[in-house]
């Protein structure tokens, strides 16, 4: 365990972690080559918006069976999240930058995805400036199809009116059902959930099941 509280993995000593986790792919046009981006065959799991990575990091180390990719704008934050990934010797985690609606539309390929994570995306919360959040109708249905049979979504947002809009978009998509938020996860915060609860804020949470 390191000075961060994270567990190495295990398999780095048979798979030795890259130089750095971020990586660019060959084409931004095409989808991923999942195969050739880690040490092993595993299902994945994607956060976007992974931030400085306090959540990825953590969930990747305690979850050395399964694969993680954070999709992260801001070079800044996935500098931090790729030194966390490093000092935990991580094989199964690798970030890219880039923006998230595209990341998601173009370069996944269909049903690869088991779990994807969504905490804290921008709120936006004029109205004026709704058409630039994330979770719309269309990125929707994009997930959907990055998702495999039975794959879940998780979502938190500090925002009442941001978390009723994703509730009323998931309602309508075709093939999600809500489900319960499983206690592993939900013992594990990002920094944003950190400061919100040390200012009392409420983190709402909303979880769904591709069917």
């Amino acid at each position: 365990m390191d000075g961060e509280g994270f567990i190495l993995n295990r398999t780095a000593v048979d798979h030795p972690p890259p130089a750095s986790g971020i990586f660019r792919p060959g084409s931004f046009c095409e989808p991923l080559d999942l195969d050739g981006l880690f040490a092993a065959a595993a299902p994945l799991e994607l956060e976007i918006g992974c931030g400085n990575g306090s959540f990825l990091a953590a969930w990747a180390a305690r979850n050395p069976d399964r694969n993680f990719l954070g999709l992260e704008r801001l070079i800044g934050r996935l500098r931090k999240a790729d030194n966390k990934g490093r000092r935990a010797q991580l094989t199964n985690l690798r970030l890219l930058r880039i923006e998230a609606a595209y990341g998601v539309r173009y370069l996944l390929p269909p049903g690869a995805v088991a779990v994807c994570h969504i905490y804290f995306p921008d709120p936006w919360p004029k109205k004026k400036h709704w058409k630039n959040r994330l979770v719309s109708p269309p990125f929707v249905q994009d997930l959907a199809r990055a998702l495999a049979a039975g794959g879940r979504v998780y979502l938190r947002t500090d925002d009442l009116a941001y978390h009723e809009r994703i509730r009323e978009v998931f309602a309508e998509a075709e093939r999600f059902s809500p489900i319960p938020e499983p206690e592993e996860t939900a013992d594990l915060l990002t920094d944003f959930e950190r400061e919100f609860r040390a200012r009392g804020v409420e983190t709402l949470r909303s979880q769904y099941r591709l069917d």
